[in-house]
């Protein structure tokens, strides 16, 4: 299946039935009164995250999504039938929103969450509404009212706790293999990442995280060279960013501190807050070092990259330092997972204090 993680689609909720104008007329029953039913109900349209849909390229060509219109009412006290509601089901982490207003509509961020994103019109009266004392004969009915119409822009953000970062063949894909079930393609050229992989690294029976590998930028990804920024968007909802950087380059000339230096530059060009997430550095390919030249070449290399964050250094390809890595990685989510509750906690605590005793 296609990646797709974009796309702009148009909702018309469906327009309500008319009310109806009648009165009764039956055999030997004279002055029967009004019985003019009222009108059913548009059809909504409504968006469902789903779980087991990973890319949006159900709405890449059909962009037009249109609900029914209620049936009018009827003599006889019959109402109209209401429309039935149109369901649009999408990815966990689909942003919505409006594109005329650029409003938010919403984020879905877990699975089986609805999000109503055109209301359908409400029926008209039928003329049974309007009978009384005085006005006995009603000939008003009222329309139904119009269903909602927006254009609306669909973009998929995956959900992950770590996001992985580099230039073309600095082993992401094949650290994402090491780590994880996931099965991304490996070779000996650049880009052969085309899309976003998901893997789900599991520390023990009880503890795991997820972590995303998105296509390598290269220097001048802002004005488009590569695969550009597209894809960094996947990164926005990660807890820490790990910036692998080839540490045994297989051609001449090319120097990994300028290439770690240019990375980071795209990434601030992109976003400032995603820049500064917790990064860390992780210097691959310590297999095609020799194992007394290996400190050496680190320590080289941090001190002219200059930036003082913690680093590992691994080889992906035979898994050499990729378990305390995990483990690393585990112990940070759950250092920022007792955060975050403990912020909820005291949020929580001051609301109760407020609602209870208005003299605090």
């Amino acid at each position: 299946m296609k990646f797709i993680d974009e796309s702009k689609i148009e909702v018309i909720a469906g327009n309500g039935g008319n009310g109806a104008a009648s009165f009764r007329h039956e055999k030997y029953i004279e002055k029967g009164g009004p019985d003019g039913g009222d009108g059913g109900r548009g059809g909504s349209v409504i968006a469902v995250a789903d779980r087991n849909i990973n890319t949006l390229v159900d709405y890449r060509f059909a962009r037009m999504h249109r609900a029914r219109n209620g049936e009018p009412g009827r003599g006889a006290d019959c109402y109209g039938k209401g429309a039935d509601d149109i369901i649009l089901r999408m990815p966990v982490g689909t942003v919505i929103t409006d594109i005329n207003s650029g409003q938010v509509i919403a984020d879905l961020t877990h699975d089986g969450e609805r999000v109503l994103l055109a209301k359908g019109g409400a029926g008209g009266l039928g003329n049974l509404h309007f009978k009384s004392s005085t006005n006995r004969t009603p000939r008003q009915c009222t329309p139904g009212e119009e269903g909602e119409r927006h254009e609306l822009q669909l973009e998929l953000k995956v959900l992950a706790d770590v996001g992985l970062l580099g230039m073309p063949n600095a082993g992401k894909s094949t650290f994402i293999r090491a780590v994880s079930a996931a099965r991304p393609k490996v070779a000996d050229y650049p880009f052969t990442t085309l899309h976003p992989n998901l893997g789900v690294v599991r520390v023990s029976d009880e503890k795991s995280f997820v972590i995303a590998d998105i296509p390598g930028l290269i220097e001048g990804a802002a004005e488009g060279a590569g695969l550009g920024h597209q894809f960094l968007r996947h990164l926005a909802r990660t807890r820490l960013l790990l910036h692998l950087v080839d540490l045994a380059p297989l051609y001449e000339g090319i120097d990994p501190v300028q290439e770690a230096h240019a990375i980071l530059n795209e990434l601030r060009k992109y976003d400032e807050d995603l820049y500064n997430k917790p990064r860390w550095l992780v210097l691959n390919k310590l297999d095609l070092l020799q194992e007394e030249d290996r400190a050496e070449r680190i320590a080289a290399f941090l001190k002219a990259f200059g930036e003082n964050t913690r680093y590992f250094a691994i080889s992906a390809i035979n898994g050499e330092g990729c378990k305390e890595l995990t483990y690393a990685i585990m112990e940070h989510i759950n250092q920022i997972a007792a955060q975050e509750q403990d912020a909820i906690a005291e949020s929580a605590q001051e609301t109760e204090i407020d609602i209870h005793d208005p003299l605090a």
